[in-house]
């Protein structure tokens, strides 16, 4: 329990007691690092033109083809050549029947099967039936299959509704690679393992490339130029990074919020990897700024609305909310009126960056504001529920979850310097909180209730997922548990779904969304990484943000 400051009277309130941050100024460290330099540039622009013509001279419609194409996505460079791969799958694509039916090897099925499940393309199932025995059950002679059941495995993740086929997949390939992984030696052995925790489409893509990179060093069958290039890039984007994140650490210092409200989590690197996590490529560099911005707010809001503020504080910080107006804060009390004279003033710093781009976007900033309020709204709800020591239905918490989730705000203003493609249209449909954007919403609020529960009953928060669960159905806590997981699981066949071709909005819009879920996945696996971020998330941030890969 800590006493309100500021000149306030003296109030009991709760406090989390976070750590605080685990990076102080290092990040300031990078304001004189220099990008690429010439021959830097020039080997990279070399090496790029070499294997832009690997890609295009290897044959078309080939398992080396499809390789090639995996190999460049898992070692994070595929950005380079979006082109020469959309036109490559989408070649396979229109002769897949025909070429895949020739195939019995289930490596190269599923490998051909997920690359264009990730593109966008619907490819159906029904390709893995030749796997399976007349009571439709995988053969027990792919059982010994590594690399056939760890493709079959990273395919199977991107399933949708109504694919028992693949939910099967899930079962059998996981169960296999468990008894398979004590018998296998490295690098497989580290490759299996890190599959099972974290499969291809449900990680941060920057922290798979960085263990990919490794992991392809080690394979005696790697390209040397390819390597390097990999390498080569990862450490040029890096020191961007860098740059970015001792800019945003200014701005964050600069602000003294973390000085003046000690009761919510300094985590301004955490978020800024949070960001990263959406897309880490050079030309949304100024969208990351955004992101980065918003998203500790949402953090600063979450701890007032959730520990600190009283009920009669948080009714007048909602009301001056929903006015949006610097004078709206009169009424807050000290510490209050600081965050939200800084939270608008974020906003209108946004759209003078938009405007300075030249482009006539600063309409898109109004769509953030409103689910910023949504958002609030939420946490407000979730505040009532506390104080009036009630427990909702699990469909009132889901439908409160989607927005107090923050990812209803943080996809779309993701989208804010995203450039000319996201169009007005776009924000409109996404405003709308379409089957995608709902099923992202609803694994990350689940995810994070899954890991925080514990913590959160001992400090007696608002009732979670869990307890809502528990006590609308009279189910046990592993009960409750399965059937998260369960509600988890069929959120991402709707999300997959979502991605698949054709789509309203073009796909690259879609890929936040997916990242974002990613980053839920991987931010809370196994514990609340983000309030804990000095366990194992300070290792995966230096390794991805801090250490450069050697030459």
């Amino acid at each position: 329990m800590v006493v309100g400051f500021g000149g306030e009277a003296e109030i009991t309130r709760r406090c989390a007691n976070h750590h605080p941050s685990v990076w102080g100024d290092h990040f300031l460290t990078y304001a004189n690092l220099l990008g690429a330099n010439e021959w830097e540039e020039k080997e990279h622009e070399d090496q790029k033109g070499g294997v832009r013509k690997m890609l295009v001279l290897s044959p078309s419609k080939s398992l080396q083809k499809l390789e090639l194409i995996n190999t460049i996505q898992l070692l994070g460079v595929s950005y380079h050549f979006e082109h020469e791969i959309e036109e490559s799958l989408s070649e396979i694509y229109n002769g897949y029947e025909e070429w895949i039916g020739e195939s019995h090897d289930l490596h190269d099925v599923a490998l051909s099967f997920r690359l264009l499940r990730q593109q966008g393309y619907y490819v159906s199932s029904d390709v893995f039936r030749k796997f399976t025995d007349e009571r439709g059950n995988y053969k027990e002679t792919l059982a010994s299959d590594v690399q056939g059941l760890l493709s079959l495995y990273e395919a199977a993740q991107l399933r949708v509704d109504d694919e028992e086929i693949l939910d099967e997949a899930i079962n059998f390939t996981t169960t296999h690679l468990k008894l398979l992984l004590p018998n296998l030696s490295d690098p497989l052995a580290t490759q299996v393992s890190n599959a099972l925790k974290f499969p291809i489409n449900n990680i941060i893509v920057r922290v798979a490339t960085r263990k990919y990179i490794s992991f392809y060093q080690e394979d005696k069958s790697h390209n040397e130029m390819l390597l390097h290039f990999a390498k080569l890039d990862f450490n040029i984007l890096q020191r961007l990074h860098k740059r970015e994140l001792c800019d945003i650490t200014r701005w964050w210092k600069d602000s003294e919020i973390a000085q003046a409200l000690p009761f919510a989590r300094d985590r301004v690197v955490e978020l800024y990897f949070w960001s990263l996590g959406v897309y880490f490529e050079p030309h949304y560099s100024v969208a990351r700024k955004i992101l980065t911005k918003v998203l500790c707010f949402c953090s600063i809001m979450d701890d007032t609305y959730d520990t600190y503020g009283t009920l009669d504080e948080l009714t007048l910080l909602t009301t001056a909310i929903e006015r949006w107006d610097i004078d709206a804060s009169e009424q807050l009390p000290s510490y209050m009126k600081l965050s939200y004279r800084a939270l608008v003033q974020v906003y209108n710093e946004t759209e003078k960056e938009l405007e300075n781009l030249g482009n006539k976007m600063t309409y898109r900033v109004k769509y953030s504001i409103n689910e910023m309020k949504k958002l609030l709204r939420a946490y407000f709800q979730e505040a009532k529920w506390y104080h009036g020591k009630d427990v909702p239905t699990m469909e009132q918490y889901i439908k409160n979850g989607i927005p107090s989730s923050t990812y209803l705000l943080l996809a779309t203003t993701s989208w804010l310097g995203m450039g000319d493609v996201a169009t007005k249209d776009a924000f409109d449909w996404i405003s709308n909180e379409p089957t995608i954007l709902v099923a992202s919403s609803i694994i990350a609020r689940l995810l994070n209730d899954l890991v925080t529960h514990e913590i959160e009953v001992e400090r007696g928060d608002v009732a979670s997922g869990i307890e809502c669960y528990m006590n609308e159905y009279g189910a046990t806590k592993e009960e409750a548990y399965m059937e998260i997981r369960k509600i988890i699981e069929n959120n991402w066949k709707d999300l997959n779904r979502g991605c698949l071709k054709p789509t309203t909005v073009p796909r690259v819009l879609l890929m936040p969304v997916l990242n974002l879920t990613r980053v839920a996945e991987f931010f809370y696996k196994d514990e609340d990484a983000y309030t804990f971020s000095k366990n194992n998330l300070k290792d995966v941030i230096s390794m991805v943000l801090i250490d450069p890969i050697k030459a």
